[in-house]
């Protein structure tokens, strides 16, 4: 983890920007910056964000303040991302992180699909740089920003019907079912869900929602290399979502942790029934390479959500995770 101030630095620069742009495309500075940190390349994230900060906009207007009184009515209301950023910040300032994220945890989870699940993303940025380091005023004030992004997108997936599944996540993937109308924005695809293989259901100890949750961002990952040309962007978040509830676990209750488990794999079926393609790809690997040269590839490549797939695939290391993060270089559009 970054221990240079470079990280406080950028994060302080993005926290004058929104969560958003144009109304609905997510800000992803703050998860990339803090993803290159995390993997040793803290003297590149200035030059990154410069390259990226033509896509900020500035920080969204406030309606009025969120209060523990009212927060019900202004869940899931986009137009109150600054209100809801500023309850966090006070919430965080009187209260020790933890604390607040254990009580908004299950009330935020049901709603992890809004925003097309950037805000549990940006969550489980924000909470691994605090896991591993310093509580620094910018880091707190990212998991601010990353809680009150996720209130104001907040969005829950009901009345699926449960489908035949299998015993692996990777199965289950697998007999995931497309939607029957594959076009159009986040929103609209994931209204076209109905069902979704039943998988994990019947795991009621913590210890093993955690495993199987290792497992699903596994099986996720290694299956972009070969279903990734479905949709090169959103297919990222497949194994991007659950692994950002994997990495909050260890902040969390255990109580928390199956619930955890079954929201994380509701977000990477759905999004792989949203943007999965007909058939897979056959993908090869160019040879033997090192996970620091993967990482280097990705970051030489730019793209926000090339550098976030590869971050996840760093924490497995094996050769098929790798081939996912290569595999996601050959797909994307460079940032330039």
């Amino acid at each position: 983890m970054d221990t240079t101030g470079t990280l406080d630095e950028a994060l302080q620069r993005l926290h004058i920007s929104g969560p958003e742009r144009l109304g609905r495309l997510t800000n992803h500075a703050p998860m990339a910056v803090e993803a290159l940190a995390a993997n040793g390349r803290s003297s590149a994230v200035h030059r990154w964000l410069d390259l990226y900060a033509s896509r900020l906009e500035e920080f969204p207007a406030g309606v009025e303040p969120v209060t523990d009184a009212d927060w019900r009515s202004a869940l899931g209301d986009p137009r109150r991302a600054a209100d809801w950023i500023g309850y966090f910040g006070r919430e965080l300032a009187d209260h020790p992180w933890r604390t607040v994220l254990t009580l908004w945890w299950p009330r935020l989870l049901p709603g992890m699909y809004g925003g097309s699940t950037h805000p549990v993303i940006r969550v489980g940025h924000a909470v691994r740089t605090l896991l591993a380091g310093e509580e620094t005023g910018p880091r707190l004030t990212e998991l601010a920003h990353g809680l009150g992004y996720w209130a104001a997108r907040h969005h829950p997936v009901t009345g699926l019907v449960p489908a035949p599944g299998a015993g692996s996540a990777a199965a289950a993937l697998d007999a995931v079912a497309p939607v029957d109308q594959r076009e159009g924005g986040f929103p609209a695809r994931l209204g076209r869900v109905r069902s979704l293989p039943v998988w994990a259901a019947g795991v009621t100890d913590p210890a093993d929602a955690r495993r199987r949750l290792t497992e699903l961002v596994r099986a996720a990952t290694h299956r972009y290399a070969t279903h990734g040309h479905g949709e090169a962007t959103m297919l990222v978040h497949a194994a991007t979502a659950p692994n950002a509830v994997l990495r909050t676990l260890p902040a969390l209750p255990e109580a928390l942790w199956v619930p955890s488990l079954r929201a994380a794999w509701t977000a990477s079926a759905a999004v792989t029934a949203m943007y999965a393609p007909d058939a897979p790809t056959a993908y090869v690997p160019p040879g033997r390479i090192a996970p620091e040269e993967v990482m280097e590839r990705a970051l030489a490549h730019g793209d926000e959500h090339v550098i976030k797939l590869t971050d996840t695939a760093m924490d497995f290391g094996d050769e098929q995770s790798l081939a996912a993060a290569l595999r996601a270089v050959e797909l994307s559009e460079p940032l330039r």
